[in-house]
């Protein structure tokens, strides 16, 4: 279902994104009471980018797309953080395309204004990290477990990376390393500590089963609230 248009947003930000509050899914709860859109836009200690969405859904299996796993997750993630006393904001609520809120970049591409939506809010909104959640996908279906992007050379964004690979090492028995990769749009203009979360394999039989299991995607949120929690505690 598409959301309705809000008249009170901003160019560059999502009305949510605005409130710094989002709806919980179904059967969860939230004591958080969203605020009038119309206050100032919020400071934010993490900012929950939850990847795709809408006409782009991602990888799929199926009728599995990534997209809704990706917001599923992100979801749990931003009312963990929440419950901590962590100032979360969550970029989408539903499975919309962030592109649709961009009016201000030049670009025809799609793509490149999703891209460019889903940066500015860190801007806008004076997040101190960013986490992008995805979902993997491999073929032949072997490859499975976590694994956690960052802008190559930007130490901020490789402690942040630690953190939070060792605790979905531990979530999954998994013992990867993050990695540093320098061809990402969004980590690359992020002007805050900034990563991608591979959260598992869609195409591995075993993540699959985790990935779309309402259990699967809570442990995984919580691990990945460990990894954000360690490092505000822990780096400088």
């Amino acid at each position: 279902m598409r959301r309705k248009p809000l008249a009170l947003l901003l160019a560059c930000v999502s009305a949510f994104a605005l409130t710094g509050w989002a709806p919980a899914p179904a059967g969860d709860t939230d004591t958080a009471v969203p605020p009038n859109i119309r206050r100032a836009i919020p400071n934010a200690d993490v900012l929950i980018d939850a990847g795709h969405g809408g006409i782009d859904g991602g990888t799929h299996f199926g009728e599995i797309k990534e997209s809704d796993i990706n917001l599923a997750i992100s979801r749990k993630l931003y009312l963990l953080l929440r419950s901590r006393g962590v100032r979360a904001v969550l970029n989408r609520t539903g499975d919309y395309a962030l592109s649709d809120d961009n009016r201000w970049h030049p670009s025809r591409s799609r793509h490149r204004r999703d891209l460019s939506q889903r940066r500015g809010l860190s801007e806008e909104i004076e997040a101190g990290l960013m986490v992008s959640v995805h979902v993997n996908w491999g073929p032949g279906g072997r490859k499975r477990g976590p694994l956690v992007l960052y802008r190559k050379g930007d130490g901020p964004s490789a402690s942040l990376a630690s953190f939070l690979q060792d605790a979905l090492n531990r979530q999954q028995s998994t013992r990867y390393h993050p990695k540093a990769v320098g061809s990402f749009y969004l980590l690359n203009t992020a002007k805050v500590p900034a990563v991608i979360v591979e959260t598992g394999f869609l195409s591995h039989p075993g993540d699959r089963e985790m990935l779309t299991s309402r259990q699967g995607q809570t442990k995984i949120a919580e691990a990945i609230a460990q990894g954000i929690l360690a490092y505000r505690t822990l780096s400088p």
